[in-house]
């Protein structure tokens, strides 16, 4: 009868299967409650043979296995945390035929087509220095107008030139990146139009003119100051270590980025050898990571809406923890700016530090609305976009004007 049963149970009988079963657990454990792996293996010894206990063991270890094994591999990908999986975002944009589209064929082919040519090579070059992005270098006068001396010419001048070797030397990050990242952007929809990537700018000239323009902000640097020349000595070493690897360390390329706004102001002030109060530096610290924080949640859920491609590093990154980061940062801002104000009043005797709290605090938390509609990308862009924020930006200015100049 044994026998009987354990030939049915090995062809796979259902009803016998689950009989043999049931009666190998009730002779094993009438008075013990056992674990499923130790009554299948105690059902096999019963029988002297795997049978169909033998099936579903190997089918529990392996649906076991394999979500760990999933896991594992997902871990390394730095997925883990994340509220969206790798086929999202490895989605590839659909592209279209419109010349004006940058992600179609027709655009690129009509930025390639002047590849090799002196015209070519001028545009490329001017296109690669990205000035709309030196409108963020302006953070250098921060501390000049916030220490009352903007209005001095030696200051001033001094402020002009950290704005002068900050834009060269940022628009020399620019081309070590890019000839860095030129294979990976030519794969890139739109990526593949940058100068470098679409052939304007061969790869060994975009790195001579790294060097230029990276050795000539620090010569500049040296001759104004050396602090400044420190300064600019840490921002290129830091952004260098970006470029090269950094940028793909998640909370690391966070820190990076939103270090270069700190650099900015305390090299306003190293140029001009002027003092400031860390609750200062504090603001611009945490202010620079909220925004840069709210970048990443909107790249983060783009590539979530539409399967947009983003680096590595941002796939450790889930909503809720970018959320997180922004929060904190917004809360310390806040803070910070308040007890800025406050020593503005104790300082130069004048109110207006304090109200200024109010536009500040409008701001932060109109720039929090942007940021959690995804919308929120480069600062500049985001502000000009936004005509409350510019009047709100105003205001401040106005009130701490009138408190360190009235």
């Amino acid at each position: 009868m044994a026998d009987k049963k354990e030939t049915e149970a090995e062809t796979g009988n259902p009803d016998v299967s689950a009989e043999a079963d049931a009666a190998n657990g009730a002779h094993v454990g009438d008075a013990v409650l056992m674990d499923a792996g130790a009554a299948e293996k105690a059902a096999v010894s019963e029988d002297g043979a795997t049978g169909k206990s033998g099936e579903v063991t190997d089918r529990a270890d392996t649906g076991a296995a394999r979500p760990k094994q999933t896991e594992i591999e997902a871990d390394a990908e730095g997925t883990i945390g994340a509220e969206f999986g790798d086929e999202v975002l490895e989605a590839e944009p659909k592209r279209s035929d419109d010349v004006k589209d940058k992600s179609s064929d027709a655009y690129h082919a009509k930025v390639t087509a002047k590849a090799g040519t002196t015209a070519g090579l001028v545009t490329g070059l001017v296109k690669e220095l990205r000035p709309k992005q030196w409108v963020k270098n302006i953070l250098v006068l921060a501390v000049p107008f916030a220490a009352g001396g903007i209005l001095d010419p030696g200051i001033l001048w001094h402020s002009v030139i950290a704005f002068v070797v900050f834009s060269m030397a940022a628009s020399g990050i620019y081309f070590v990146n890019d000839a860095i990242d030129v294979e990976a952007d030519r794969q890139h929809p739109t990526k593949r139009n940058r100068p470098i990537a679409a052939g304007l700018i061969p790869v060994p000239v975009a790195y001579v003119v790294c060097v230029l323009l990276l050795g000539g902000s620090l010569l500049i640097s040296g001759l104004t100051s050396g602090p400044l020349l420190v300064v600019m000595a840490v921002y290129i070493a830091v952004q260098l270590g970006y470029c090269f690897g950094l940028k793909h360390q998640p909370v690391i390329d966070l820190c990076i980025v939103a270090s270069g706004f700190l650099l900015r102001a305390i090299a306003g002030g190293a140029a001009a050898d002027l003092r400031i109060t860390q609750w200062f530096y504090l603001v611009v610290a945490f202010g620079s990571l909220f925004m840069v924080a709210g970048k990443r949640y909107a790249e983060v859920k783009l590539a979530m809406e539409t399967g947009a491609k983003i680096r590595k590093s941002l796939k450790a990154y889930s909503p809720s923890y970018l959320r997180f980061v922004w929060a904190i940062a917004a809360a310390i801002t806040i803070m910070a700016y308040s007890l800025w104000a406050y020593s503005i009043q104790e300082d130069v005797y004048s109110r207006w530090g304090l109200i200024s709290i109010i536009p500040m605090v409008i701001a932060i938390l109109r720039y929090a609305v942007d940021i959690d509609k995804g919308v929120a990308g480069e600062p500049e862009e985001v502000v000009l976009k936004d005509k409350v924020l510019m009047v709100l930006g105003v205001i401040l200015a106005g009130c701490l004007f009138l408190a360190f100049y009235l």
